[in-house]
């Protein structure tokens, strides 16, 4: 049996396997041995083709991957939202090579990557779909692209990327793992974690994790506890993008909406565009920049005062005074003495703080150095 073979009798033998608390030993290590098979063969398929993967220079502020099955108009929205020249067409597999794009908002260059459409299987390398994958790992924000009228393929993307180690809108569960050169597993959990202490110590083993020091804080599934322990996963957050809302009729945007609820899409939170025309295209970049989570920070520069038109951008996850002086670059980091901040953040103008700061949108910064 070869190692195809081998996953899918896995997969089979999940698939028809009762749920249940003493069934559930047997289904971690079933998925943390299909897990390690498809790592196997992943590797087998990347080193048979040369490596697989698009090349594609990443520039700007954060990188957004525009996703969704061929001919949903991905390539006409990537030429109106930015200066790219990307070939359009109304038949499949018009883009075959990964198209990037600069679009220039609120003072930061938020790059788009038009990716070529992906078809099902795309995971197990179905038309080159691996390297169309690895470019959409790089990012940091997936931009679903869906049809009006094909609101199903949604799951079918997320599908393929969750195959291909994606996980979209959630965080890691942190699993401390500490090996030891004797002693066993010795396993600490708390009171939160509901998930069976033979289970997990049955996945451990399937790792070969002999003497270890394991630690876990938090609940987690059996598919949580796998990904954690394999490492290489990407969290990435995702929006969506219903296109081609000029084509269809009023009285069918309520099946649009019923459609998106279906597939768990709050219609709220979804952006209706029409690549074609234009409509919606203001939502769509405030929606990129509110997922990407992007601030602002204006820089009081000496004798030059505040460059309102060029801020620095910085993220709400990254926003300390050391995380501009690391996006400053220069001599910046060995000089600093200490800063001043007026805005959001500060208790009062002209505020002094020190690297830890946490800066907020539209912040005003001046470092001040040595000479």
């Amino acid at each position: 049996m070869g190692l195809k073979e081998e996953i899918e009798a896995i997969e089979e033998e999940i698939a028809n396997t009762p749920y249940n608390k003493s069934t559930e030993q047997h289904i971690g290590r079933l998925k943390a041995k299909l897990s390690e098979k498809k790592e196997t063969l992943e590797r087998r398929q990347s080193s048979g083709s040369g490596g697989g993967g698009y090349a594609v220079e990443k520039h700007g502020d954060a990188t957004v991957a525009l996703v969704g099955f061929p001919s949903v108009g991905k390539s006409t929205l990537l030429n109106a939202l930015t200066n790219a020249e990307s070939e359009t067409g109304s038949y499949e597999f018009t883009t075959l090579d990964v198209n990037p794009g600069m679009l220039d908002y609120r003072g930061a260059n938020i790059q788009l990557l038009d990716v070529p459409g992906l078809i099902e299987g795309a995971a197990e390398n179905r038309g080159g779909g691996q390297a169309v994958l690895s470019v959409v790992r790089t990012a940091d924000l997936v931009l679903f692209v869906l049809s009006a009228f094909e609101i199903d393929q949604y799951e079918r993307l997320r599908t393929e990327l969750y195959n291909n180690k994606v996980r979209l809108d959630t965080e890691p569960v942190q699993v401390t793992v500490r090996k030891t050169h004797k002693g066993g597993i010795n396993l600490t959990t708390s009171d939160r974690v509901t998930l069976d202490d033979e289970t997990i110590m049955a996945v451990l083993r399937q790792y070969d994790y002999i003497n270890a020091d394991v630690t876990i804080r938090d609940d987690l599934t059996i598919d949580q506890l796998v990904d954690s322990l394999q490492d290489n996963r990407e969290y990435l957050p995702s929006a969506v993008a219903v296109n081609k809302v000029d084509l269809i009729d009023p009285s069918y945007v309520d099946t649009v909406k019923e459609n998106l609820r279906a597939h768990d899409i709050d219609p709220e939170k979804a952006v209706f565009i029409s690549a074609e025309d234009g409509r919606g295209l203001d939502s769509l970049k405030q929606t990129i920049w509110n997922r990407l989570g992007l601030i602002r920070i204006y820089m009081d520069k000496p004798g030059r005062g505040v460059d309102y038109d060029e801020p620095l951008i910085l993220t709400e996850t990254e926003n300390t005074v050391d995380d501009a002086l690391r996006k400053l670059g220069g001599s910046f980091d060995d000089r600093f003495r200490f800063a001043r901040v007026s805005g959001p953040s500060a208790k009062h103008d002209e505020q002094q703080v020190g690297r830890g700061h946490e800066l907020r949108d539209e912040d005003v910064l001046r470092i001040v150095a040595t000479k």
